[in-house]
């Protein structure tokens, strides 16, 4: 594959083995924590303590993102996630770790996690030119997914069987690892900056013609001109002067200044991501639709360990054994992320986006009807593969459309309301499988997942073959939302 430049290079690096990291803490907890308790409710806490950080600080962390340097905010966000492992592990090493205590831990590593993740994605467009994001996002969404799943997930299930205090020493040391990674990424990465190895297409000219184009137009006419007059020119008309001239005027204004300056403190810029969001119909819906799909994730799997590992289980699989699943998930995932521009190219963003998004909705019943081990890999596969294409053509298409000096701010408003219902899901899965069994969790979620679908579908129902996004084609993006 060809090279796309030494910034983003250090910055796959970065993500890479921050992923590792990851990969360890997100099957390795959860295994800790049945090893304290077999209780529903506790063992969910553990997926909540790790979600309710981008319920409570995703607004901030998008906000501080649009102020200061990107980069810098990533490592020094790593190196605090080092530094509260360190002392998980010394905890756990005197005998000392309870599940409150790794609760705690948790929770303070995943607010670490919110700053690194909106950083990253928001930095992202400033190391590529823009018409290399699909193939930039692929190349993080394969190295996330092989270092989630591929190798942090089996890797966990080793360790707490041989060495349970490396479930957190380890990820602390690789975590430090990607901090300092990243300082091989020369220039200033600070929102409108032009760094010496971003070119001016993914700085300049993305920023500001794709932005007022782009933003102007895709926002305002590709959403206003995308559906039934009556709504869409309603929705046209707001976003166009709503978004289209105040966002366009105070992005371009408020960048001219700086982002810092004159912005009126975090709250307003706040403020002006959610209006943004909201006045933009494509974004709001996958924003609605990803917290539906998200919640509904974080119900299934919180639970799905109870119903998968251990003598007491339906399947019986041993923790090895649930760390290889998720590493078949993780190679399917690749294999998405991978194909994901060709996939988009021949059925078109819309119907790729669907598809996925459906295939993971149906996905959800076959633990429950078919408990058997060997099928849950195959499964995993598919999950993998689905999840991967969606993941990139969501972002990519963020990425497209999200004006640069907005970028931190209105991701993180879409995460918020993509992943903030993830801790509510995560608990509410818990309490349901203590009350009604877990096959109640799991029929719920598919439920939720395909009324998820369903959503997208509405907007995207017309002639949906055609690309949701890309600058040079915003006038035809109408057809297409």
């Amino acid at each position: 594959m060809p090279s796309l430049g030494r910034a983003f290079t250090f910055l796959w690096s970065s993500t890479a083995l921050s992923n590792v990291a990851d990969g360890v803490l997100k099957v390795g907890a959860p295994l800790l924590a049945v090893s304290m308790t077999r209780s529903p409710t506790q063992v969910s806490l553990v997926g909540a303590a790790v979600t309710l950080p981008w319920l409570l600080c995703a607004l901030h962390a998008g906000a501080i993102a649009d102020r200061t340097d990107r980069r810098r905010i990533m490592v020094l966000a790593n190196a605090a996630r080092a530094g509260v492992l360190v002392l998980g592990g010394a905890l756990a090493l005197s005998g000392m770790l309870n599940l409150w205590a790794m609760l705690a831990v948790l929770l303070v590593s995943g607010v670490s996690e919110v700053f690194a993740d909106t950083s990253a994605q928001s930095v992202l467009p400033m190391t590529v030119p823009s018409d290399r994001l699909t193939a930039a996002n692929g190349r993080v969404v394969s190295a996330q997914m092989i270092g989630n799943e591929f190798l942090g997930s089996p890797l966990a299930g080793f360790l707490v069987a041989l060495l349970p205090v490396a479930v957190l020493g380890a990820p602390a040391l690789l975590y430090g690892a990607a901090g300092v990674l990243l300082l091989g990424m020369r220039g200033d990465y600070s929102p409108r900056a032009r760094t010496p190895e971003s070119t001016g297409e993914s700085t300049g000219e993305s920023s500001a013609e794709s932005v007022g184009k782009g933003t102007g137009e895709s926002a305002d006419k590709g959403v206003g001109e995308s559906t039934d007059e009556g709504t869409d020119k309603s929705v046209g008309e707001g976003v166009g002067e709503g978004v289209g001239e105040g966002v366009g005027k105070s992005t371009d204004e408020s960048a001219g200044k700086g982002v810092g300056e004159g912005a009126g403190g975090l709250g307003r810029d706040i403020r002006e991501a959610l209006r943004y969001l909201w006045a933009h119909r494509l974004l709001r819906t996958l924003a609605i639709s990803a917290g539906m799909l998200n919640t509904a994730s974080a119900a299934y799997f919180g639970v799905l360990v109870l119903w998968l590992v251990g003598p007491g289980s339906r399947v019986g699989l041993a923790p090895e054994g649930y760390g290889l699943m998720m590493s078949a998930l993780a190679v399917g995932s690749v294999a998405g992320s991978l194909v994901a521009e060709r996939l988009t190219g021949m059925l078109g963003e819309g119907r790729t986006l669907l598809v996925a998004w459906l295939v993971s909705a149906l996905l959800y019943l076959v633990p429950v009807l078919v408990p058997v081990a060997w099928v849950l890999y195959p499964t995993a596969v598919l999950w993998g593969v689905a999840g991967g294409a969606a993941n990139v053509l969501v972002v990519s298409t963020r990425q497209r459309l999200i004006p640069s000096a907005l970028l931190g701010r209105v991701n993180s408003a879409y995460r918020l309301v993509g992943m903030g219902g993830m801790p509510v899901g995560a608990a509410l899965g818990g309490l349901l499988g203590e009350i009604a069994g877990l096959p109640v969790v799991f029929l719920g979620a598919a439920g939720v997942a395909l009324a998820a679908v369903g959503l997208v579908w509405r907007v995207a129902r017309g002639p949906i073959s055609m690309p949701l996004t890309s600058d040079h084609s915003v006038r035809r993006t109408s057809a297409s939302v």
